[in-house]
């Protein structure tokens, strides 16, 4: 039971990183429930193996979903995100 959390991390971290290998206009929709679901996984594995484990898993989240996070920021705060030439190329492309 103590290391089923850190399975479900470790599966999380392998699915981001299919998720990363995919052409960007098809990482949406994968992305976005990898994205929801961090939360409740940070909560579980902290709950079960501590708050250094969260701030490990804090510090991956922010690395791997850095993209993510500034176009989410950006829309919040009611602006246009600024994205890269090639992705508006990649997103419009459908």
């Amino acid at each position: 039971m103590e290391k089923e959390p850190l399975v479900w991390g470790a599966l999380w971290v392998l699915l981001g990183t299919v998720t990363a290998f995919l052409p960007i206009r098809l990482q949406r929709w994968p992305g976005i429930p990898l994205i929801l679901s961090f939360p409740f996984l940070m909560v579980w594995i902290g709950q079960v193996h501590g708050w250094v484990w969260v701030v490990l898993g804090l510090l991956a989240f922010g690395s791997m979903m850095r993209n993510p996070l500034k176009y989410f920021w950006a829309k919040a705060r009611g602006r246009e995100p600024n994205l890269p030439a090639h992705v508006l190329r990649e997103i419009n492309r459908k």
